[in-house]
């Protein structure tokens, strides 16, 4: 890790070495991801409390929007800090900045996802508070390294020019903003495409990898909680005793199988490309947001042990089955599929499949447990490449075509 003392002058923001051997990622990064883990904590209660009150379409729908902030502000962050990260105090004290943006961003959630009358203000304040401090940073960049300004410069103002579109949402009618928020999202997706045109920005695989690593553990962190839960309300609650046990323990298979997926195969080798690179990192939303709804899922199969809440058992089921299965699917199309056999490749995505369908089956939660055990066996035994071809050789990413 970097050194935690606060350099005294600024240092060029020049793009960083690619190749730098041992880089890991710094104290102020995991702060970073520390704050971002209560942004995730509240849109996984929001869900639950969506999911509980019988409004499972609509606040599927809120959720999504919710969790795009989250992992959008997150992503930006990291793939710039991975190619201009100085660690002086200016760098230090904007980050912080980012941070603040991303609490305010936390406290508007929960009108985000007030399916009944829902509240973007707030989030939307903390959204553009996180992204203004982006901005500088690229301009940053511009000033101090000539050889990457057009790129630089490109990210500086298409996120400016982003952000006005996020507030003029706010004057949109509500019964239009939900369409206009995923007009702003399609912007969003586009400012990397766009600028990586003009000379695209180098990164260190490892260090990249590593991060999302880091933040899968923190989101799986929040269903590890709803675990707990389990055994909490099973000590309290004598006559449901067993069955929420069962449940406790079931989560912490499903939540260690999550684990055991994601990190069975290295990352690093398979971002060799501006192209791969944008699709790993993007498709990690169906990562993220699978993980974090998994603790959601968790908290109402609590609910239906316990005979509260009004859902349907099906639906019940649902809610824990289908983040797992969106989970095993995104992993397998991002991490496994290109290193694994022919055969794993085709029964994985059949376990996700037989995940989703799970929802029907009776015992349905410890039916996906098993099955995502059965993931993991899979995967573990039939890798395709050998670990020593994924030695770390990080290089600079090609420009688009």
């Amino acid at each position: 890790m970097t050194s935690t003392s606060p350099r005294a002058s600024l240092r060029r923001m020049v793009m960083r070495d690619p190749t730098e051997p041992h880089r890991a990622a710094s104290p102020l990064e995991l702060l970073f991801d520390l704050v971002f883990v209560v942004a995730v904590s509240f849109a996984a209660q929001g869900l639950h409390h969506d999911l509980a009150g019988g409004h499972e379409l609509d606040g599927v729908v809120y959720y999504v929007m919710a969790f795009f902030g989250i992992w959008w502000a997150w992503m930006n962050f990291t793939w710039f800090a991975t190619s201009f990260d100085t660690d002086d105090w200016l760098y230090r004290i904007v980050t912080i900045v980012q941070m603040g943006g991303a609490l305010t961003y936390a406290a508007g959630i929960p009108g985000f996802l007030d399916v009944e009358h829902p509240r973007f203000a707030l989030g939307v304040v903390g959204y553009v508070i996180m992204r203004l401090p982006m901005a500088f940073q690229w301009f940053r960049a511009a000033r101090d390294d000539p050889s990457m300004r057009p790129t630089t410069l490109r990210y500086a103002w298409a996120i400016l020019v982003v952000q006005v579109f996020w507030v003029a949402l706010l004057l949109v009618p509500p019964g239009l903003q939900v369409p206009t928020f995923f007009v702003g999202v399609a912007l969003e997706l586009l400012v990397p495409v766009f600028a990586e045109r003009f000379g695209t920005t180098a990164w260190h695989r490892r260090h990249i990898t590593e991060r999302y690593g880091l933040f899968t553990i923190i989101v799986l962190g929040e269903s590890i909680l709803a675990s707990t839960n389990a055994v909490v309300d099973a000590a309290s609650v004598a006559e449901h005793l067993p069955t929420l046990i069962l449940l406790a323990a079931t989560s912490l298979v499903i939540v260690a199988a999550f684990w055991w997926l994601y990190f069975a195969l290295p990352q690093h080798d398979l971002l060799r490309g501006i192209a791969t690179a944008l699709g790993w990192g993007y498709g990690h939303y169906l990562v993220f947001a699978s993980a974090a709804a998994l603790s959601a899922g968790i908290e109402i199969a609590i609910d239906a042990s316990e005979g509260r809440g009004g859902l349907p058992p099906a639906a019940s089921a649902a809610a824990l089955a289908l983040p797992c299965a969106i989970y095993v699917f995104a992993v397998w199309l991002l991490v496994i599929r290109p290193q694994a056999s022919r055969g794993v490749n085709v029964v994985v995505p059949l376990l996700a499949l037989a995940t989703a369908v799970a929802t029907f089956a009776p015992f349905s939660a410890q039916v996906v447990a098993a099955l995502l055990v059965a993931a993991v066996i899979v995967v573990s035994r039939g890798r395709r490449v050998p670990a020593a071809v994924f030695e770390p050789t990080a290089v600079a990413a090609p420009t688009l075509p």
